[in-house]
């Protein structure tokens, strides 16, 4: 039996990168698990949507993709030091301890001793290998006992099931930039919008499409600047609540996608873009080298304002630039979160004909 920590993501109103993954995997894993959720009043964990506890035998698997601390969930050093089941969990990024100034306080607050409960599972996976490093040299600076081993996993390009993109398609005609993701200083729309103006105020004549939420605690001075700019800059178009239509309508309509990012883990915008066929501008991060390595994607140096410039105006105004990264977006091998799925049963050793479409 695998049972799949829900904790979090099952009330969710919004939908964070964190619980996009959740989500997405959970429906790929479809009937080969159980969703579950810790119950903090009894310190235990119960099936979703019902109230008795979970009885686990040693050889099931508890499987979380999610973040936590004892004061989140009371009682859960006393369930990892109990062991009543086998343990695995997916691990995101250490963000929260290299970027504190511009990470939500609570996550900073709560990741150094969730970073210490996941050396207490069997097996994690980390969703890029610069993730992994990053967990695995906190466990050596910490200095305490390991018991986890790690690997990496890709995670899928295919947000919404829907299918890919064909090769050979035409440019779009209108121009127009997409950048996804919650608006905040760490996704550095900021940036973005000094390199957009700079482009408008050249001639460069496109539409900029930003989807996501304003983070309520950063997000301001972002929200400021988007409102007063809309007031005199008439391309400028912020969705807060992107739906996968919406989003599926502009990836059609996209000349291509921006993703000026300080920091990630893994970096799915990117994967999502090339899923579409959409060349991808993005930060040279090393771990967002893990995936712009393959083709489909113009990368530049984080904040370096002039390349930036130079990369978006090629990829908007080149058709030779243009089709030269689609066609390698569009022909390149992707990971499906299918893949992720066969990856995580077969690393628990369960037979992956379990899957169903759930």
């Amino acid at each position: 039996m695998i049972y799949f920590d829900i904790t979090k993501s099952g009330p969710a109103r919004h939908q964070s990168g964190l619980m996009r993954v959740s989500a997405r995997l959970r429906q790929e894993l479809g009937a080969a698990v159980t969703p579950v959720q810790w119950d903090g009043r009894k310190g235990g964990w119960r099936r979703a949507g019902e109230k008795t506890p979970v009885v686990f035998a040693p050889a099931d698997w508890l499987f979380t993709a999610e973040l936590f601390s004892e004061p989140e969930r009371p009682g859960f050093w006393s369930f990892l030091r109990a062991r009543p089941c086998r343990l695995a969990a997916m691990f995101a990024d250490a963000i929260p301890l290299r970027h504190p100034h511009i990470t939500w306080p609570q996550s900073v607050a709560r990741h150094p001793e969730y970073l210490k409960m996941l050396a207490a599972f069997d097996r994690v996976w980390a969703i890029s290998e610069a993730s992994r490093r990053e967990l695995v040299e906190f466990w050596r600076w910490q200095g305490g006992e390991v018991r986890a081993t790690t690997e990496t996993i890709m995670l899928g390009a295919d947000f919404d099931r829907s299918p890919r993109t064909a090769p050979g398609l035409p440019r779009p005609a209108s121009g127009l930039l997409f950048c996804v993701g919650i608006l905040e200083p760490r996704k550095n729309q900021m940036f973005l919008l000094d390199v957009c103006e700079e482009l408008w105020a050249g001639g460069t004549d496109f539409e900029l499409h930003l989807v996501g939420r304003v983070n309520p605690h950063f997000g301001g001075p972002l929200a400021a600047r988007l409102q007063a700019l809309r007031k005199t800059q008439p391309r400028v178009h912020h969705h807060a609540a992107g739906s996968d239509a919406l989003v599926n309508r502009l990836y059609a309509a996209a000349t291509a996608t921006a993703f000026p990012t300080i920091a990630e883990g893994c970096g799915l915008p990117v994967l999502e873009s090339l899923w579409k066929g959409r060349p991808c501008v993005c930060s040279d991060l090393p771990v967002l080298r893990e995936i712009t390595a393959g083709g489909g994607c113009m990368t530049a140096p984080l904040n370096d304002r002039a390349a930036w410039t130079a990369a978006l105006r090629a990829v908007l105004l080149d058709a030779a630039v243009w089709q030269k990264l689609a066609a390698e977006a569009a022909a390149r091998p992707l990971p499906t979160w299918a893949d992720t799925a066969q990856t995580l049963l077969a690393g628990l050793g369960i037979d992956a004909s379990r899957l169903s479409d759930g």
